[in-house]
């Protein structure tokens, strides 16, 4: 079969130094009997469009995570870990545990994975964009040193919401890019909010974003004052998915844990606020809130909180400038 020519520059990687492991050389790539052929792209909208670029810009319209791929390699220097930032990441399979990953055939990644070859996928938390950036070759000034743990010889990096190591079991032609199927040999998941990718730039989920905890102290304290004191043992439920949402909370003791299908999503600890979304839109609570201790908290329901912005126009706008604040990217 004749060579296939990928033209521009190679995506943007990163190698780290890093002690033990190896980097087997080789690539296990399977190509269908026949190549596809490429018939023209059509484009809607302005005429004169690039495809390419247009095409690309109708992926990025689908929001994903943002991972990091590693794997070890060697070179002169001695062992490294090699990682690059990617979001062409998915799921296969639950029985047996596969997933997949894409990776562009011009990357040094693509020719240090084959089959029987681990590479480990990080799942970045909202407070990581650094690190993605790092791993996409645009490391800033004042960048943190990053730190892997090891597992089944894979490095994964420290502190990602969920970690992934597949071993290569197939590899197949993709065009510009070849799909490394893996099955998944370790899983782990933690708490905290993803970091996410949509149209080109980083975007939040909202659910988690401050908007009562941003008040200036004396709008906070005019909510506040007059909310109802409630205790809740350790294990007792706060509220339940389900629920009407009719009341906001704030923590003044202990610690509560939100849940999903028995599943923890956060912990709250003292001043923090939970049930926002719920108290303003009035929809059923998305989660369970367990006390994860002895919890005293104050409730503040959506009709005092009605009361309170009529009675204070500035504490409406304070509360207009704290929302409008959850979508402005910073």
């Amino acid at each position: 079969m004749a060579e296939r020519r990928v033209v521009g520059p190679p995506p943007l990687e990163f190698d780290l130094p890093v002690h033990g492991g190896f980097a087997p050389v080789g690539i296990g790539e399977t190509f269908p009997d026949e190549a596809i052929e490429s018939d023209e792209l059509e484009i809607a909208g302005e005429p004169g469009q690039d495809p390419a670029a247009a095409f690309r810009r109708t992926l990025g319209m689908f929001a994903t995570g943002v991972t990091v791929i590693t794997t070890h390699a060697k070179d002169q220097e001695g062992d490294q870990v090699h990682g690059m930032t990617a979001n062409a990441f998915m799921s296969v399979s639950l029985r047996p545990p596969l997933v997949v990953i894409s990776v562009d055939r011009r990357a040094k990644m693509h020719a240090l994975l084959h089959e029987g070859r681990r590479y480990g996928i990080s799942v970045l938390a909202d407070e990581q964009r650094a690190l993605s950036d790092r791993f996409a070759g645009r490391t800033g000034e004042g960048t943190e040193e990053v730190e892997f743990d090891v597992v089944h010889e894979t490095p994964l990096v420290r502190g990602a919401l969920a970690h992934l190591v597949a071993r290569v079991v197939r590899s197949n032609w993709g065009g510009d890019h070849s799909l490394f199927v893996g099955q998944v040999e370790y899983a782990r998941y933690g708490e905290g909010q993803p970091l996410l990718f949509h149209g080109g730039r980083y975007e939040h989920l909202l659910e988690r974003a401050p908007v009562f905890s941003s008040l200036p102290p004396e709008i906070l304290e005019s909510i506040t004052s007059e909310g109802d004191e409630r205790t809740f043992e350790e294990g007792e439920f706060v509220v339940r998915e389900g629920d009407p949402g009719d009341d906001l909370f704030v923590i003044l003791d202990g610690e509560a844990r939100v849940e999903r299908k028995g599943n923890a999503l956060a912990t709250f600890g003292p001043g923090a606020f939970f049930g926002e979304i719920a108290v303003f839109d009035g929809r059923p609570r998305s989660a369970d809130v367990v006390a994860a201790t002895r919890l005293r908290t104050l409730a503040i329901s959506r009709d005092l909180i009605r009361e309170v912005l009529m009675r204070e126009p500035r504490a409406a706008w304070a509360m207009l400038e704290a929302l409008a604040a959850r979508f402005r990217d910073d």
